[in-house]
């Protein structure tokens, strides 16, 4: 115990001999007084007496003894106070009976994904991403399997987490999805020492490049055109339209050299 708590202790302790002392001078002046407080059904007033012993105690017991309220004392234990409400929460408006909506989550119109870090040229990264630009995704991932590049593995890889991102994490329809645009930004173009003969060097540069590739869904306008174009056997297509349909389909079963199988006679044996 701190040496300003004994004194203060000893200061209350000293006031509750005092009042102790008062309160029993005043019994005996007002005996016949509460006598007949007694007799008419009423109680009288008790003080409350500390026990004086010489046993430390904590300061706040001493307190609480005198009736003295401290910090240890919650006022929120009571049932008759009521909960004041904080000025920081907004009050909510009255409820007429309405049932709130939700919020209708709109779909974004374009996806994205991003690879960062490509340690090939941004030239020949670009080749493949205009080879693909435009096109349906089914369309261009099959176009890239049978692309002979060394960055096809790498737009191949892009195109497929931005058609994941656009179904997994906006609930686009993946059947739907169009390569909207792929287009290469140039990164961070290293610099290192080339060992030449004689004990001579030069400078090689390690390029570095990103890929970016965004996807949206089809209009019914562009869906239509599609579906225009692959029954159209004998017309020569833009560039465009060759994008959105790419591959036509192959005959499977060719009949080959028809007339000179028409021609030849049959053979009687």
């Amino acid at each position: 115990m701190m040496g300003w708590q004994r004194h203060l202790q000893s200061i209350l302790c000293h006031v509750g001999r005092r009042n102790a002392q008062i309160e029993s001078a005043s019994l005996n002046i007002s005996g016949a007084r509460k006598i007949s407080s007694y007799l008419l059904g009423e109680f009288p007033y008790q003080p409350r007496t500390l026990p004086y012993t010489n046993i430390p105690r904590p300061l706040h017991q001493y307190l609480q003894q005198l009736g003295i309220s401290s910090s240890r004392k919650l006022l929120a234990e009571s049932s008759d106070i009521t909960p004041i409400s904080s000025p920081l929460i907004p009050i909510s408006a009255p409820n007429n009976g309405k049932t709130e909506t939700q919020a209708v989550v709109s779909k974004p119109s374009k996806v994205q994904a991003v690879l960062k870090g490509i340690k090939q040229s941004p030239k020949k990264v670009n080749l493949v991403a205009a080879l693909v630009r435009g096109m349906r995704v089914e369309d261009a991932l099959l176009q890239l399997q049978v692309t002979v590049k060394r960055a096809v593995k790498t737009v191949y890889q892009v195109i497929h987490s931005a058609r994941a991102n656009a179904t997994h994490n906006h609930g686009l329809d993946p059947d739907r999805l169009l390569v909207a645009e792929a287009f290469v930004g140039k990164g961070f173009f290293k610099k290192r020492v080339s060992y030449h003969a004689k004990g001579r060097s030069g400078i090689k540069v390690r390029p570095e490049c990103r890929l970016t590739v965004v996807v949206r869904e089809m209009t019914p306008e562009e869906e239509a055109e599609i579906a225009r174009l692959r029954v159209s056997n004998f017309r020569k297509l833009s560039k465009r339209e060759s994008r959105l349909v790419p591959h036509k389909l192959i005959e499977t079963t060719p009949i080959w050299n028809r007339k000179s199988k028409a021609s030849k006679p049959n053979v009687i044996a």
